[in-house]
């Protein structure tokens, strides 16, 4: 299986958080990691995105064919991510769309195996895979890009 996660990108400061949109500078990040994304994407991607404005706007500019999940919110930890994406064992590749801490939390998981704090630039997109070889599981970091390295 294949986990995306995208941080969204910059947006503005202010209340309500969940209205906040994205600034010109977090169009553009969007703009560029979902061009990376779409030359490189799994076949059958489904993508799930918190509700927030920011995140609908970063998502949009790979695709409008995603899902709002509630449970992805900024409030979201991440068990929300690991129920929602079906990590490790589903078998659609899901892209997440969504927030610190949690997005990082997971990267920790992932990469370690314990979770802790990482952290993962806004409009920044880490790709994950878990394949099993000679009987054990193991998860691969195939792709870490920044908004600014595309």
């Amino acid at each position: 299986m294949d986990l995306l996660l995208w941080r969204h990108a910059e947006a503005v400061d202010g209340a309500p958080d969940h209205a906040r949109e994205l600034t010109s500078r977090g169009h553009e990040q969007a703009r560029s990691v979902a061009a990376w994304l779409k030359q490189r994407q799994p076949r059958k991607l489904l993508v799930l995105v918190s509700p927030t404005m920011r995140t609908r706007q970063t998502a949009a500019a790979f695709t409008d064919n995603f899902s709002v999940v509630n449970s992805l919110g900024p409030d979201a930890g991440v068990s929300d991510i690991l129920a929602a994406s079906g990590w490790p064992d589903g078998d659609t590749p899901c892209l997440i769309v969504g927030h610190q801490p949690a997005l990082g939390q997971l990267a920790g998981l992932l990469l370690s195996g314990v979770e802790h704090d990482v952290t993962i630039k806004k409009g920044a997109l880490w790709w994950f895979s878990n394949r099993v070889r000679a009987g054990e599981t193991q998860t691969v970091l195939r792709a870490a890009i920044p908004p600014d390295f595309t």
